[in-house]
């Protein structure tokens, strides 16, 4: 969430790139000021009766050792007024802060300053764009006809066992799903990140700390009885590892990644766009995380872009890199660029990761700081990419990889499957 510095030092320039975002936040950032002038009010208050009641104790004891009871007990029930007192102005500053709070979890981060203008998908800017583009033949077939044909993948078997968006991985699928995970875990470790196996459900806690709740409950899976929520990336626990930390300035950068099942509810998707493995309830990803000092965090950026580009040449995908819109961006992030590859039977981009950084915007609910060669506490900036997630690259190897032969397996894959085509 914003810090109050950051909304005190700039409220008019924080409401219009909040706008840009479609955010009116005019009235927000005004109840905001105006809830932190009463909260400096009060907690002056608080420390001057706390400095009172402090100047009458001593009082009371010394006038106990000059035996002068009755003066005493006079001053004792000023104290116990005060006391009375003093407890009402800290309710009411516990309240005007749990106030601020609630009102600064529901304001979204502020983009940066290259985040553009725009309301929909259709406002992103194509920033770079690689990879052959694949001439396949006029009865080319979609992946999920294809995952028939070569039985990869059951979508009716999820659909008994569990419902639609729950698939099942058969055979060669099965293996090229593992081998892809292997790929990109190996890759990312070769990159210099560290990696982390984290729990599949997080509490709430961690929900707020990454900025999921309150925004997404609606698309997360919720375990009522623990009040447990099932990951809709492994962003929430590996992110979550650094909350309520200070890390020493010489441990920066931190570097993690992670593969995780992902689980999203994923609610009012319907239609040709989201058949097959283009949108599931349960995917496999793997996410890369970095913990950055603010001066760094855009450098480290771009080589996370970097990474996820040269992970897509390697599979030999066409690609192309949008920097999101104001509109399109999600409630935490201060700039995204999604990667989207090119899925030549269906003639569509399918979007296979997002790239962020959060600013201070996570590390400020997680309490997310490190201590700077001056020895003070400064909140560290936060990112992470998906790197990748796997069903719409499957769906892309698939179809534009489809021979009269068979299915060809991306060279750098060979040494995880075992197997060079799929016949």
């Amino acid at each position: 969430m914003l810090t109050l510095q950051q909304i005190k030092e700039a409220p008019e320039r924080i409401v219009e790139r909040l706008a840009v975002k479609g955010f009116d936040g005019k009235e927000a950032i005004a109840s905001v000021l105006d809830l932190d002038a009463r909260r400096r009010e009060l907690q002056l208050r608080n420390d001057n009766q706390a400095a009172e009641l402090n100047k009458l104790a001593a009082q009371i004891g010394m006038l106990m050792k000059a035996g002068q009871k009755d003066e005493a007990e006079g001053i004792k029930a000023q104290v116990a007024t005060l006391k009375d007192s003093q407890k009402q102005i800290a309710d009411d500053l516990s309240a005007t802060e749990d106030k601020i709070r609630e009102i600064l979890l529901n304001i979204p981060n502020v983009p940066c300053d290259m985040v553009p203008e725009g309301k929909t998908a259709a406002d992103n800017v194509v920033e770079k764009t690689g990879g052959p583009m694949p001439d396949l033949a006029a009865d080319a077939l979609p992946h999920w006809d294809l995952a028939k044909k070569y039985n990869l993948i059951d979508f009716d078997l999820g659909v008994k066992i569990t419902g639609a968006g729950f698939p099942v991985y058969i055979g060669k699928g099965a293996k090229l799903q593992r081998a892809l995970i292997q790929f990109f875990l190996d890759q990312a470790s070769e990159a210099g990140y560290l990696e982390v196996q984290p729990p599949y459900v997080v509490n709430e806690a961690s929900g707020y700390g990454t900025g999921q709740l309150p925004d997404k409950e609606g698309q997360m899976y919720h375990c009522n009885l623990d009040n447990l929520y099932l990951i809709p990336t492994a962003e929430v626990p590996v992110t979550n590892l650094y909350r309520d930390v200070i890390i020493p300035s010489d441990k920066l950068p931190i570097k993690n990644c992670a593969y995780s099942a992902c689980f999203r509810r994923e609610a009012g998707s319907y239609g040709k766009d989201v058949r097959g493995l283009n949108r599931l309830h349960q995917f496999d990803k793997v996410e890369i995380v970095r913990i950055e000092k603010p001066e760094n965090s855009y450098a480290a950026l771009e080589e996370m872009k970097d990474h996820v580009q040269g992970l897509l040449e390697k599979l030999g995908l066409p690609w192309h890199i949008l920097r999101l819109c104001g509109g399109d961006m999600s409630f935490t992030s201060a700039i995204t660029f999604d990667f989207e590859v090119y899925s030549a039977a269906q003639g569509r981009w399918l979007e296979v990761s997002s790239v962020s950084n959060f600013e201070t915007y996570q590390a400020n609910r997680l309490k997310c700081r490190y201590r700077a060669e001056d020895k003070k506490t400064r909140l560290c900036h936060t990112l992470n990419g998906s790197a990748l997630a796997l069903p719409r690259i499957m769906a892309a190897l698939l179809e534009n990889n489809q021979t009269p032969q068979g299915i060809t397996v991306p060279e750098c894959l060979r040494k995880y499957t075992g197997f060079d085509i799929i016949d």
